[in-house]
């Protein structure tokens, strides 16, 4: 390397070396950067500086326009790279994202929330099976009169069409809990903010909720308060406002919430507060229902004073709002000043003793008239109006009790093991009362229903009518033989049994004979006569020569049913089948309506929520001939006279005792103003066996028996 000297300079002078900083030459003038030839200045020639590029791109670029797009959108993208400490800034600012970074992430997230609530939306789907407290309702039971009987069921339920619910009960409801119903989507998105902020604050969920969000609640989930419910909820809510119109959600809400007092719905509401039905509230009444929604606990007058002062206040806004909302007008809202208090308590319902058993044979009848599954039935909603007398059914309950209580004076370790039967039934089939124990919660076995006694000599009467109607047989050929009351048989008592070829032989090899209460004989006597005095061996003998078969068929012609008959033997003419004391009154009631039987039936029609439930009824037929009918009738009403020839009565009284030969069963069956009522007494020692016991006095004697003075007592006959 050689260093050229300049002219000027003297051989002896220094000459220093001053090397250049390249970088700094470079920064500190930039029009210098390049030499003449190309090459940059201080460096060899051949050591060329390699251009910075861009940051390169992953995405690969198909044209011209998407690479310029994806400069663009790169450049603006290394802009919101995070670049810490900021030069640009001082203090604890250098460390702040800038503006855009902020709204890179604003949009981040907001794009996240709309694609997790869009996917959690798409997903949710409505369950098919609802609560089963949602859909279960109770079944009631009303008198012949339509008041209340009894309920039953676990939930207090009655669902009611929203037609049915009237404008001022759903107004006040809106009003109280969600006036912009009918516009939200379902959600409220400002009460779900608020919700939330509770739940991870204070560990509730409570408020927020529109009226669609509460009615998925009560149908679809638990009651449990967590973030996870309340979402799910949300979902929920916005699904089924998109898939289900207003006034079914509304009706569906209505229904089933809870209002306090064991009570689901706004109808059970009604009759628990207010004793009446949903349709007669008025608008001061449904007010304060509307606020038992915030918490039946908190608003329930009755609970204490500080819930009465609370309710006041709560019925007296929720009023106000009903103005605001425009469902009650300022001049309508100035009537209601006074608060309408509810009752006390909700309407009982008398529950076990004799309701239960009328609520069992109804209950029985109404599946079998409707044709309804028992799953169909147990799901409830039903109003189920019965035939039962409410009183007649206390006068029968009354003297049933006198009667066990004097055989328990009399008599108590035979008294024990004493049953009851009764049943009233109306000529046109209406079971109007019944006894069928002591305590359906003691003693659900019920004794006018069952079949367990014979019905001894109170079987007479269809003996009478079978041979009245069809004739009767000597000999084997031939025609049949008219019989009329006046036809005369031997009464005499021990007289054998015979048939056209001669006596009746049973399969011991003896002759079969009859006897007479008492072994009484009597001679001759007309059948009438007979009847009337209830005399054995005519009877019979004029079963045998009626026809055994002809006899049963007249039977469960006039209403006795066929499982209740035994063996065709000559006994059978004196009651040994064993019918219940239900089906002896029908049987009866045949006389009193001239031939005509319609089956006994104890509901008279069927309702689920409001709407007629198709009911198929039992209908009038012809059992006998009225002339028939009628001189049986007479011969009752002359029995009923020759028996109690003092009795005070003002109407037309037939009737008959019964007795048995072995002395297990005391009938008396009579009817008086179209109503036929049967007893029975009875004695069964039911931890033992069915096996009745003898009575032996416990049933009175037959002058002044047991039966007749329940049945009189009754009756209202002295």
């Amino acid at each position: 390397m050689q260093l050229k000297v300049p002219a000027s300079m003297n051989a002896d002078e220094t000459v220093l070396l001053r090397t250049v900083d390249v970088a700094a030459t470079d920064n500190a003038n930039p029009s210098s950067a390049t030499a003449p030839d190309g090459s940059a200045p201080g460096r060899s020639r051949h050591r060329r500086r390699v251009p910075r590029t861009a940051r390169p791109s992953r995405i690969p670029v198909a044209g011209p326009r998407l690479n310029r797009l994806v400069t663009r959108v790169g450049s603006h993208a290394h802009r919101l790279r995070p670049r810490y400490p900021h030069a640009d800034r001082t203090g604890w600012r250098r460390w702040m994202p800038s503006w855009r970074q902020w709204l890179g992430a604003a949009l981040t997230f907001t794009g996240l929330i709309v694609v997790l609530l869009g996917s959690a939306y798409a997903a949710t789907d409505i369950p098919e099976n609802l609560n089963s407290y949602a859909t279960q309702q109770d079944n009631v039971y009303f008198w012949s009169d339509g008041t209340p009987m009894a309920r039953t069921g676990w939930v207090r339920r009655q669902d009611m069409p929203l037609k049915d619910i009237p404008e001022d009960v759903r107004g006040a409801v809106l009003a109280a809990e969600n006036a912009s119903f009918y516009s939200d989507p379902g959600i409220s998105f400002s009460g779900l903010t608020r919700a939330l902020w509770r739940t991870l604050g204070q560990g509730d969920t409570q408020g927020g909720s529109t009226i669609t969000q509460q009615y998925v609640k009560n149908v679809y989930l638990n009651q449990d308060r967590s973030v996870g419910r309340k979402f799910t909820e949300a979902m929920l809510a916005l699904k089924l406002d998109n898939g289900m119109s207003k006034d079914d959600i509304l009706e569906g809400y209505l229904n089933t919430s809870w209002f306090g007092r064991g009570t689901y719905g706004i109808q059970r509401a009604a009759q628990a507060y207010y004793g009446k039905d949903v349709g007669e509230l008025d608008a001061g009444e449904a007010a304060f229902l509307a606020s038992l929604l915030k918490g039946a606990g908190l608003y329930d007058p009755a609970l204490s004073k500080a819930n009465h002062d609370r309710a006041v206040e709560r019925w007296s806004w929720i009023l106000d709002r009903m103005v605001d909302t425009g469902a009650l007008s300022k001049s309508e809202r100035a009537r209601y000043k006074e608060f309408p208090e509810p009752l006390k308590r909700a309407p009982g319902y008398d529950t076990g003793k004799q309701s239960d058993y009328l609520v069992e044979l109804a209950a029985q009848y109404a599946k079998k008239a409707a044709h309804l599954s028992a799953r169909e039935f147990d799901l409830g909603g039903y109003q189920i109006y019965t035939t039962f007398d409410r009183k007649q059914e206390t006068a029968l309950t009354d003297a049933v009790d006198k009667a066990r209580k004097q055989a328990r004076k009399g008599d108590p370790a035979k008294a024990k093991s004493l049953h009851f039967g009764a049943a009233s039934v109306a000529t046109d089939g209406r079971i109007l009362a019944v006894h069928g124990g002591p305590d359906h919660r003691e003693q659900g076995y019920n004794e006018s229903n069952a079949t367990t006694v014979p019905a001894g000599s109170a079987f007479l009467p269809f003996v009478y009518a079978a041979a009245l109607e069809n004739g009767v047989h000597k000999t084997r050929e031939g025609p049949a033989t008219e019989v009329t009351p006046q036809t005369l048989y031997d009464g005499d008592d021990g007289i054998a049994v015979t048939t056209p070829e001669g006596p009746y032989w049973d399969r011991g090899g003896k002759k079969v004979t009859s006897h007479n209460d008492g072994g009484k004989s009597y001679g001759r006597i007309s059948l009438s006569r007979a009847l009337a005095l209830s005399v054995n061996t005519p009877f019979m003998q004029l079963g045998m020569d009626t026809g055994l078969d002809t006899v049963r068929e007249t039977a469960q012609r006039a209403g006795l049913l066929s499982s209740s008959f035994g063996p065709q033997v000559p006994a059978m003419s004196l009651g040994s089948a064993t019918p219940s004391a239900i089906r002896m009154a029908s049987g009866y009631t045949t006389f009193a309506a001239a031939g005509r039987h319609v089956e006994p039936y104890s509901v008279a029609r069927i309702t689920r929520n409001g709407s007629e439930v198709p009911l198929t009824k039992p209908a009038s037929r012809r059992a006998v001939k009225a002339a028939v009918a009628e001189a049986v009738q007479s011969a009752l009403t002359d029995a009923f006279r020759t028996a109690r020839p003092g009795a005070a009565t003002t109407a037309t009284v037939a009737g008959k005792a019964g007795t048995t030969q072995n002395d297990t069963a005391a009938w008396y069956i009579g009817t008086a103003n179209s109503v036929s009522t049967a007893v029975v007494a009875y004695r069964i020692d039911l931890a033992r066996s069915l096996e009745p016991l003898p009575l032996k006095g416990t049933a009175g004697s037959p002058g002044d028996s047991v039966p007749y003075r329940i049945w009189s007592g009754a009756r209202g006959i002295g």
